[in-house]
């Protein structure tokens, strides 16, 4: 191993209150009034200057305000230009999320609501003095955590501190998930990791409570596998005694009923688009509104949320069970409990289309009660679901079943692909080691479009199987293969995504209401980050 200076030891107790009273590193409570942090309630500096300025005047004044280096502010710059991927002098949920998928893909980019939060003082945009602020007092906290690490007090820390660490907090870490973890913050081929490696690896996650840390550690190779779904997590056995997968199922439902409810009416939007606007009805986002609104006013616009809302615990808790009952056959299959990741899509994506079967009729319900007209629900659900059941037979509550089966096919993975080959065809023209700002934002851009546009034709199709029989044609076919030629041959390529639009306008807000809930509900039910 090649020889590293190792910075001086750190004492075995660091005090952090007025007393000098040792204090236990794994309560993030009191690291948060740390008189070490820059700017917390103990401090005694003043605050970040806000407002517009110049850049260079900004790099001063706040190199001044922390003691800092003009090298270390210079630093601090660049990696502040790198999240504003708009090039706006500001930073939002829009660069937050697309630099945290492109700059850190480790940082799971969910969390940038929650990130942007920690960041910002009105939760809606960064300045750069807050972002330095941010910076400062992350860095500090993580060294303290980093202290906590490293046990023998050798500079650095290594697999064996890192399992160690994981044990004492009660979510032990496997041998390969814990070498993985230093293989990706090893910027030196050591396997050791400093603490500058450590600071720049964790910079971006939005904690510093160990729990949390760890539970991340262990966590973060959740696979998107849809516009509403997920891989579930892999929970130790401690974990599941404890408790703590149904708390991050509560919360996750908790949220997404927050989320879908708060987007329902661009939903509805949405299936109305998708249904009824045809070359002939040249019907757009706004003339859509202004119909539903006239027939209904605007409680229409929430017509079907009811039915969205309810499936959610259900399918959740079907395929979490799914999944731990497929990861068990795969497991026994291969006589190891280590999955890899192509295996644990397997496991998922099979999850996925078994609740998927369980619970579709509730999603037909959904799409026909947001195309129902004022009066059609007056006798209950039960009512409309029997009278739909004696019209039209059983098989109308599994239409559009196999493009719905098959848009488990995961979007983040065409994502990820388009991102990547994008990324290296630049690469291999440009002979850059690294894309720039503009040329990461255009490869970003590319790929969520692609991602996009792949996954949305199954969707509509979808949709019009649903609702064929109250659909102005309803002589168009009624298989999947049949949709795709008809739209094709009536309304060209573009038929195809009737309905995008409000799609597009509804992902930010869904995601960023979805995960501000999910960290609020699971940090009060006591469950660790995932």
């Amino acid at each position: 191993m090649p020889d590293r200076a190792a910075p001086q030891s750190a004492p075995d107790k660091i005090s952090h209150d007025k007393n000098d009273a040792s204090v236990d590193l794994k309560d993030d409570s009191r690291i948060q009034h740390s008189p070490l942090l820059i700017g917390s309630a103990n401090s005694k500096l003043p605050s970040l200057i806000q407002g517009s300025i110049p850049v260079e005047t900004a790099i001063t004044t706040h190199a001044n305000l922390y003691g800092l280096s003009p090298e270390k502010m210079e630093r601090i710059r660049d990696l502040y230009k790198r999240l504003d991927y708009d090039n706006d002098g500001t930073i939002d949920i829009r660069d937050l999320t697309a630099a945290l998928k492109s700059e850190v893909p480790h940082i799971p980019s969910r969390l940038a609501p929650t990130l942007l939060a920690r960041m910002s003082s009105n939760e809606d945009k960064v300045t750069f003095g807050e972002f330095a602020k941010y910076v400062v007092e992350h860095e500090k906290r993580l060294e303290l955590i980093f202290q906590d690490l490293d046990k023998n007090r050798d500079g650095f820390i290594d697999v064996k501190e890192i399992k160690h660490y994981c044990d004492e907090l009660g979510v032990p870490l496997s041998d390969k998930k814990a070498q993985n973890l230093v293989s990706q913050m090893d910027q030196t081929g050591t396997d050791e990791i400093d603490l500058k490696e450590f600071q720049d690896y964790m910079l971006l996650y939005p904690s510093t409570d160990p729990k949390e840390f760890v539970g991340f550690w262990k966590h973060n190779m959740v696979i998107d596998i849809g516009e509403d779904s997920q891989i579930p997590e892999d929970f130790s056995k401690e974990e599941m005694q404890k408790g703590i997968w149904w708390k991050h199922l509560v919360a996750g439902a908790i949220a997404g009923t927050m989320s879908r409810t708060s987007t329902a009416p661009l939903d509805r939007v949405k299936v109305y688009l998708q249904v009824h606007a045809s070359h002939t009805n040249k019907l757009n986002v706004f003339s859509a509104v202004k119909l539903l609104h006239a027939e209904g006013g605007i409680k229409s616009f929430w017509r079907g949320n009811g039915v969205n809302v309810v499936k959610i615990a259900p399918e959740s808790a079907i395929k979490f069970m799914a999944y731990e009952q497929m990861k068990r056959l795969i497991q026994r299959a291969k006589g190891s409990n280590e999955l890899e990741v192509y295996e644990r899509f397997v496991a998922g994506s099979s999850a996925g289309a078994i609740s998927q079967t369980i619970i579709y009729p509730m999603e037909v319900l959904k799409t026909r009660l947001a195309l129902r007209r004022t009066g059609q629900l007056h006798k209950g659900l039960g009512h409309f679901a029997v009278k739909l059941y004696r019209k039209e037979g059983l098989s109308t509550f599994y239409k559009g079943y196999v493009p719905n089966l098959l848009g488990i096919i995961p979007y983040a993975g065409i994502d990820l692909a388009i991102y990547e080959t994008l990324k290296s065809l630049y690469c291999k023209h440009s002979k850059a080691t690294e894309p720039g700002v503009l040329a990461l934002l255009a490869c970003g851009t590319c790929s969520s479009t692609f991602g996009q546009l792949a996954s949305y034709p199954l969707a509509l199709i979808r949709t019009r199987l649903q609702a064929r029989s109250i659909s102005a044609d309803p002589t168009q076919p009624d298989t999947m293969t049949g949709q795709i030629r008809y739209i094709v041959k009536n309304e060209g390529l573009t038929g195809l995504y009737r309905g995008i639009t409000p799609n597009f306008m509804k992902v930010i807000p869904a995601v960023s209401i979805s995960y501000v809930v999910y960290e609020n509900v699971r940090k009060h039910l006591g469950a660790p980050m995932s």
